[in-house]
């Protein structure tokens, strides 16, 4: 059988058609795919008011959670008076004696020492319950007066006693702690009285002399 040739014409429609279809097709917008999985939003590092706000009160930070979170800092131990309790008694007097001493270390001559608590237990106890004022005329103007003593003399009791320098080589004081009843019948013990005192010359010869009181 014999074909009949395609005309030239149809051909060349064919080939516009086609290429006219083809240029259609390349502009239709390219729609990309979804993700599989959306990423995840980035945490803040400071939380928000109103966030902080919304949370429920089981879930909001307190300051006992917050000092909970914070190593303790280590607590000193409560440290023990070196002093006896009141009402002691003679038994604690030489605790107080040991006390005084290791506190305030001897920085006198023995015989200054000696001299000086001696008139200082001697001073305290004419100052407390007027016995021997007459032989500090200086320190007690008053004593050719008959003067109600302050402290009873029945329980009156010099718990311990030391004699130190006074800020120079020529001035001392003597720092005594005592026990005694006063004019009402209470009985107090650790009661703290000084005395100060000057070097002087007398006669010659360099002798301690008391302040008196202020």
């Amino acid at each position: 059988m014999i074909t009949t040739p395609r005309s030239p014409r149809l051909l060349l429609l064919s080939t516009i058609v086609l290429a006219v279809a083809g240029l259609a097709l390349l502009d239709v917008p390219h729609v990309p795919e979804p993700p599989a999985q959306a990423a995840a939003p980035t945490a803040h590092a400071t939380t928000d008011s109103s966030s902080a706000a919304a949370l429920p009160p089981s879930m909001k930070p307190t300051a006992s959670t917050a000092a909970a979170t914070a190593t303790p800092a280590s607590t000193p131990s409560a440290v023990e008076s070196a002093l006896p309790p009141h009402g002691e008694g003679a038994a604690g007097d030489q605790a107080i004696q040991r006390n005084l001493q290791t506190a305030w270390p001897a920085d006198l001559p023995t015989a200054d020492e000696r001299e000086l608590l001696t008139a200082g237990r001697a001073l305290l106890r004419a100052d407390a319950t007027g016995i021997g004022r007459a032989k500090w005329p200086e320190v007690f103007p008053d004593s050719g007066q008959a003067v109600a003593p302050a402290f009873s003399t029945a329980r009156f009791r010099i718990q311990a006693a030391i004699a130190r320098r006074d800020g120079g080589p020529g001035k001392a004081v003597v720092h005594l702690v005592w026990a005694s009843t006063d004019r009402g019948g209470t009985f107090t013990d650790l009661r703290i009285t000084d005395w100060h005192f000057t070097r002087t010359i007398k006669k010659g010869a360099a002798t301690w002399t008391p302040q008196p009181r202020t």
